[in-house]
């Protein structure tokens, strides 16, 4: 299973998720989606329309078309993944499924379903129409950096999902963050499971939960451990925060409950999720090994002065259930140490786009790298940058190509951002001191060049002389037109790498 199964399901009932409407829900009602139950079938049970399943199932469609149900998320928030589950549906599964979603702002939301309905309402694709298996788990990650209220799930063309489950990071009103205390790692306020090292009978994610356990399902346990260490989760605050206090509860856990457990802190606000237990943090810890009890909440005092956090691991000796953890504290802002790579990887999508843009022009490079933030620090982006141009094919350089004035000259093919034209007049600043005659010659040479290749002269023109560029062009003039894209191909690299770094180094 995806590792996003590690946070919240946004849609669930418990956290108020609700299926507000379908077009059709003859065989079994469109509300069985979103129940916390695993499903069940149950052997020569029928309604009076048909088999009984414990899902939504529409009837046989005649027409062309296909079904589809709208859905309230529980809490508004980051969707990276859904799980389409259609066990039980065997014959009757529907071949593909989309996802869509939009954000009406709210809670709450007034005109609701009419606004769902409105043409104006703006609905983002997250999943495209893609195949699914019948009596199987189906998930599929989601790449999108915008926050939703609603999701729209499209069945094609008809037929049953047994439960869909839409795992993200909840993203709470601001105004929340304004109070003195707040639990800063509730899902509800945005907190979220990243990793942990067992999680055989429950998840971790139950921790985070409202209120207090119903049972001992209802928590996180580990398996027993037969050898040396000891289990932990990592979890991410909704809000970087001082942490006051602790509250560990073991409610239920009475034969299996852990010996003892502490807690460390680390401020890493931007890092990537995946890869975060293994990468290298200065973890500091704010509670020592604590006995623990049976069945009982555990208010603990943590290290004062210990500064911000935006990450803790919890461990627990040597293995056991907690059903809840709460971590108290005052969410805050910390202005002195966000840098410039965190400010980037904050930015909506379509800013960080227009930046990344200003380093090079071509779209599908955009693309990759903007799937790949937020970018843990300056050194994996720029290395991520160098992948990221290995990818790109012939025309997606002859594009990047076109966002370039000549040398020399102001003005590119195709328009550039203000950032952009900065850069190249800085770039090409030596260049420019050159003699009127000498700048002739280049200009001349350029035009020679552009007519051989088809496309402008590239060279990575920071510190360099007009005779070096102009030696450069002259000596590239004898390669034929493949030898000379990778050249400049390679040149456009070392450009984007550097501009890249001026928009992410503090």
């Amino acid at each position: 299973m995806k590792d996003f199964t590690q946070l919240a399901d946004l849609a669930s009932e418990r956290l108020g998720g609700k299926v507000l409407e379908a077009n059709d829900e003859f065989f079994a009602p469109k509300e069985n989606l979103l129940k916390e139950s695993q499903p069940v079938f149950l052997e020569g049970k029928y309604t009076d329309r048909g088999k009984w399943m414990d899902g939504w199932e529409t009837r046989r469609r005649r027409t062309p078309g296909h079904d589809w149900c709208m859905i309230r998320l529980g809490l508004p928030g980051f969707l990276r993944g859904a799980v389409v589950d259609t066990s039980f549906f065997t014959g009757n599964y529907p071949e593909q499924v989309s996802l869509e979603a939009c954000d009406l702002g709210g809670p709450p939301y007034r005109n609701e379903k009419k606004r769902l309905a409105s043409t104006a309402t703006k609905w983002s694709e997250l999943v495209p129409q893609t195949p699914v298996k019948g009596d199987a788990q189906n998930p599929v990650a989601i790449r999108h950096h915008d926050r939703f209220t609603h999701v729209r799930l499209r069945i094609y063309p008809d037929g049953g999902v047994a439960r869909l489950r839409l795992y993200g990071e909840a993203v709470p009103d601001k105004k929340l963050f304004s109070r003195p205390e707040i639990d800063l790692a509730a899902v509800e306020n945005g907190g979220a499971v990243l990793a942990s090292s067992d999680q055989f009978y429950g998840a971790p994610r139950n921790m985070l939960m409202p209120g207090r356990a119903r049972n001992m399902g209802d928590g996180w346990e580990t398996k027993r451990r037969r050898g040396p260490g000891f289990d932990w989760v990592i979890l991410k605050l909704g809000a970087p925060g001082v942490i006051r206090r602790v509250e560990v509860d073991t409610a239920h856990f009475k034969g299996n409950f852990p010996e003892s457990c502490s807690l460390e802190m680390c401020y890493a606000e931007g890092a990537k999720h995946d890869g975060f237990a293994a990468a290298p943090h200065a973890w500091k810890e704010i509670l020592p090994r604590t006995k623990l009890r049976a069945n009982h909440r555990h208010l603990l005092r943590v290290a004062q002065n210990a500064g911000p956090a935006s990450h803790v691991r919890f461990n627990i000796n040597p293995d056991g259930g907690i059903s809840r953890l709460r971590i108290y504290g005052r969410a805050e802002r910390v202005k002195l140490r966000v840098s410039t790579l965190d400010r980037f990887n904050r930015l909506a999508p379509a800013e960080a786009r227009k930046a990344l843009l200003a380093c090079c022009g071509a779209k599908k490079w955009v693309d990759l790298m903007l799937q790949q933030r937020p970018f843990p620090d300056l050194q994996y982006a720029l290395d991520t940058a160098d992948k990221t141009c290995a990818a790109l094919e012939r025309k997606d350089w002859l594009e990047a190509f076109r966002h370039h004035p000549p040398i020399g000259e102001k003005r590119a093919q195709e328009s550039q951002s203000v950032t952009a034209r900065n850069w190249s007049i800085a770039e090409q600043s030596t260049a420019q001191q050159a003699p009127p005659e000498r700048l002739a010659a280049l200009a001349a040479a350029n035009a020679a060049y552009q007519a051989k290749f088809g496309h402008v002269f590239l060279i990575c023109a920071t510190g360099k002389t007009t005779d070096d560029i102009l030696r450069n062009l002259l000596e590239r003039m004898k390669n034929d037109k493949e030898s000379e894209l990778s050249v400049a191909a390679e040149e456009h690299r070392k450009i984007t790498r550097l501009r890249l770094e001026k928009l992410l180094a503090p």
